[in-house]
């Protein structure tokens, strides 16, 4: 008896310290979407949801991983058969899971286009990304305040805004968050993606073009990804290409200092305040 006892405590601790990295719910346009839930793989007819699925519960993915189709969606991912509509130009409200204290570090968004009505049946090796909102350092002393510590603080949620310039269509949303308290070695750095099938109206007319595959957003011993935040430091070089500002190609390469949540426009990058 004791030591099934331990066991179960032992599969609570596992839970719970290795569920810290999806998305469970998305709001756009005032109303709520469930995001794809890790134990829906067991239901016989899981919902119909935006959200990719996912064996994230497993932990993150690591430097190691950024050539494997992991990293793009995560493990095991395949598309969500559901797509949430959303206005070019208005917000999303992503809801992650509790956020750990100790995870500083940058959130990212991209987004690639699909072809087709809608993304419920792409697979993710045949998407280019760009990348469409970055986040990192934000101020303070070692370790710093990051834009990760802004998401937990904020219910744990991440506020984005789809460019205004995008075009309609079909689209899949890529966000993720880094985790950057072990980055001071090589395969430190803890990704946590997650992607969302959107469908985009408005009057915007950009279509991103000179995308990336998810496995080139990174490298091993890239920008960003091998830095000690328990050294001093006043600047962090976000990872991944620069942000597309709706022309067709991305920006010039950005860092942020004591910055908020820079997004892309259609002829250059602007400091929202959130």
């Amino acid at each position: 008896m004791a030591s099934f006892i331990v066991f179960v405590v032992f599969l609570i601790f596992v839970s719970t310290v290795k569920a810290h990295g999806y998305i469970t719910g998305i709001v756009s346009g005032g109303q709520w979407y469930g995001g794809y839930e890790p134990n829906y793989k067991y239901y016989s007819s899981p919902p119909a949801v935006a959200g990719w699925t996912t064996e994230q519960i497993n932990g993150p993915l690591f430097p190691y991983q950024y050539q494997s189709p992991e990293i793009i969606c995560s493990t095991n991912s395949t598309s969500g058969k559901f797509s949430i509509p959303v206005v070019a130009g208005s917000t999303l409200q992503l809801q992650w899971t509790v956020w750990p204290d100790s995870h500083h570090g940058p959130v990212v968004s991209y987004i690639a286009p699909c072809s087709g009505s809608d993304c419920t049946t792409v697979s993710s090796a045949d998407l280019n990304f760009v990348k469409i909102a970055e986040e990192g350092y934000i101020s303070g002393t070692v370790p710093g305040y990051w834009a990760a510590d802004k998401l937990r603080d904020n219910n744990n949620t991440a506020v984005l805004t789809i460019p205004s310039y995008l075009k309609p269509g079909p689209y899949v949303l890529r966000h993720e968050i880094l985790a950057l308290h072990a980055a001071y070695s090589i395969n430190g750095t803890q990704n946590y993606p997650y992607c969302i099938n959107l469908i985009v109206s408005g009057s915007g007319t950009q279509s991103p073009t000179n995308g990336l595959k998810g496995t080139a957003l990174y490298t091993i011993d890239g920008t960003g990804i091998i830095f000690d935040i328990y050294k001093n430091f006043t600047s962090y070089p976000i990872p991944g290409p620069p942000l597309w500002t709706g022309s067709g190609s991305s920006s010039s390469t950005s860092t942020t200092s004591k910055t908020t949540t820079t997004t892309a426009t259609s002829s250059k990058t602007t400091t929202i305040t959130a």
